[in-house]
């Protein structure tokens, strides 16, 4: 089962006993603190993720989604459903969605769910989940 969180506003992927970085940091990152080798330059338009080399055990931050997806195929499928095109950042519209129903933040209880099951997100099928990334990424 993969476990999908956050580190620095990017997404945080562990999945067969390898971790993802899928996106654009959002802040600065100390990968070293973090738990990480620092992968050096990270250009989320030309690659959308890339893989992180653990330096001791890392415990994913709360909230995280849990995948019964596995393996690098699912980093592909977290950039596609979450990240936007022209910036190669995560979408917090549709990371909120998925996590929280898509409550606006005045909306949210100060503590959600701290595991969400998120299959669904891998089986629903891509035009679908299109025509919810349009209207939840539509401006008003």
């Amino acid at each position: 089962m993969a476990r999908v969180g956050r580190l620095a506003g990017a997404i945080l992927l562990e999945t067969a006993s390898r971790y993802f970085l899928v996106g654009d940091l959002k802040e600065p990152c100390d990968f070293g603190h973090a738990g990480f080798q620092n992968p050096g330059a990270i250009e989320p338009l030309v690659r959308p993720y890339i893989e992180l080399t653990p330096l001791r055990p890392i415990t994913l931050a709360t909230p995280y989604l849990t995948l019964r997806a596995e393996g690098e195929t699912l980093a592909e499928l977290l950039a596609r459903r979450f990240l936007i095109e022209r910036n190669g950042s995560v979408s917090e519209r549709l990371w909120r969605l998925v996590c929280r129903g898509g409550a606006d933040h005045d909306d949210l209880p100060p503590h959600g769910p701290a595991v969400v099951d998120a299959n669904w997100l891998g089986e629903i099928p891509p035009g679908v989940w299109q025509i919810v990334r349009d209207a939840v990424l539509r401006c008003s």
